[in-house]
C-alpha cells in the first residue's frame, strides 16, 4: 500500500517547528524547503497525505505520481492533494522555496477545495513561474508567514483570503481551455458533483474494501441525471467522457496498489470492482499496454 502521512509524520521531519493541533479552526503553517530534512529511498515511495500543500520552489527535482512523472527545473508552484499519491524526489541538494501546508477544514467553509483546478490533477497541479512571477509569490508567502506570527485576533481568516487568493492567481496562470466556461452553470455543477462521487470511493485502503461505483450508469443514477446528460457535461468540461474518466482512476488506483501493497492481483482486481481477475488483467493491459503482472516484474527489476 502507499504509505499515508499525517501532519505529525511532516513535523518529524521539519527543523524548529514542533507538531501543535492547536491551530484555531483546522491547520495551517508555512515552513521553509530549506529547514526540511529530506532522505533519498532507493525505491520510489508513493505516499498519501492528510493534507494539502502549496509549494514555492527553486531547484531540480522530479515528482513521481503513479501514472507519470515530472520533472521541475526552474521556480514552480505546486499543489498537492491528500487524496493523490505521490513521490516527491529532489535530484538536486540546492533547494529554496516554501512549503504551506492546511488541512481541508482550514478553507471547507470558504472553498471547495477539491473543486479547483490545481488540486484535481497532476497536469494542473504543477505551474511553471519565471523569475519575476517567482519573486511575486516569494512576497506572497512572506506576508502569510508574517500574518501567522502577527497577534491580530483575525489572522486565520486574513490568512485564508491571502490563500484564495493565491490559489486563484495560480489559476490564472493555466487557463481553462475555450470549452470549459468559467462561472457556476450546470455543467460545471454536475461535473464537480461527478469528481467528487468518483473521488470518493478512494483510496482502496483493505482487501474488503470494494468499489461500489464503476459504471457511467451508476453515477448517473446516483447523481439523477439522464447519462447522456452527464456524458455531454463532462465532455464540455473535463474533454473526457463519463467512461474515460472512470476508467483513468481505476487505473490510478490499480497503478498504485500494485505497485505499493503486496496484494494479488485476483484481490486487487475484485477491490476495484471486477469480478474477473482476467477481466481486470485485460481492462489494465488495455489503457497502459501492460499487464499487472509485467508492471510488478518491472518494479522488481
Amino acid at each position: 500500500m502507499a504509505t499515508f502521512f499525517n501532519l505529525e509524520n511532516f513535523y518529524q521531519n521539519i527543523k524548529g517547528h514542533p507538531f501543535s493541533t492547536g491551530l484555531e479552526r483546522g491547520h495551517f503553517n508555512i515552513i521553509k524547503v530549506e529547514d526540511m530534512q529530506v532522505t533519498y529511498p532507493k525505491n520510489l515511495n508513493y505516499s498519501r497525505r492528510s493534507y494539502y500543500k502549496v509549494s514555492l520552489v527553486k531547484g531540480h527535482s522530479i515528482i513521481h505520481y503513479a501514472d507519470q512523472s515530472i520533472e521541475i527545473k526552474e521556480s514552480t508552484l505546486v499543489f498537492t492533494n491528500p487524496m493523490i499519491p505521490y513521490n516527491w524526489e529532489r535530484i538536486s541538494e540546492q533547494q529554496q522555496g516554501f512549503v504551506c501546508l492546511f488541512t481541508e477544514d482550514f478553507l471547507n467553509r470558504f472553498a471547495n477545495i477539491q473543486g479547483f483546478p490545481v488540486f484535481s490533477n497532476a497536469t494542473n497541479a504543477i505551474v511553471p513561474i519565471n523569475a519575476d512571477q517567482a519573486e511575486a509569490y516569494t512576497q506572497r508567502f512572506l506576508r502569510m508567514e508574517n500574518e501567522l506570527q502577527a497577534n491580530y485576533p483575525y489572522k486565520y481568516d486574513l490568512l485564508r483570503v491571502l490563500m484564495l487568493e493565491l490559489i486563484h492567481e495560480a489559476q490564472k496562470l493555466q487557463p481553462l481551455s475555450a470549452d470549459a466556461t468559467l462561472g457556476a452553470n450546470a455543467h460545471e455543477r454536475i461535473t464537480l458533483q461527478f469528481l467528487e462521487l468518483l473521488e470518493s470511493q478512494f483510496p482502496i485502503e483493505s482487501t474488503d474494501q470494494r468499489l461500489k461505483l464503476d459504471m457511467p450508469s451508476a453515477f448517473a443514477n446516483q447523481l439523477n441525471v439522464h447519462i447522456n446528460h452527464l456524458n455531454k457535461a463532462l465532455k464540455e468540461i473535463t474533454g473526457h467522457t463519463t467512461s474515460r474518466l472512470i476508467a483513468n482512476r481505476i487505473i490510478q488506483e490499480a497503478t498504485v496498489l500494485l505497485k505499493n501493497s503486496d496484494w494479488s492481483v485476483a484481490e486487487i482486481a475484485w477491490s476495484l470492482g471486477f469480478d474477473e481477475p482476467n477481466n481486470f488483467s485485460s481492462f489494465f493491459k488495455h489503457h497502459t499496454q501492460s499487464s499487472p503482472k509485467q508492471l510488478r516484474t518491472l518494479i522488481i527489476d
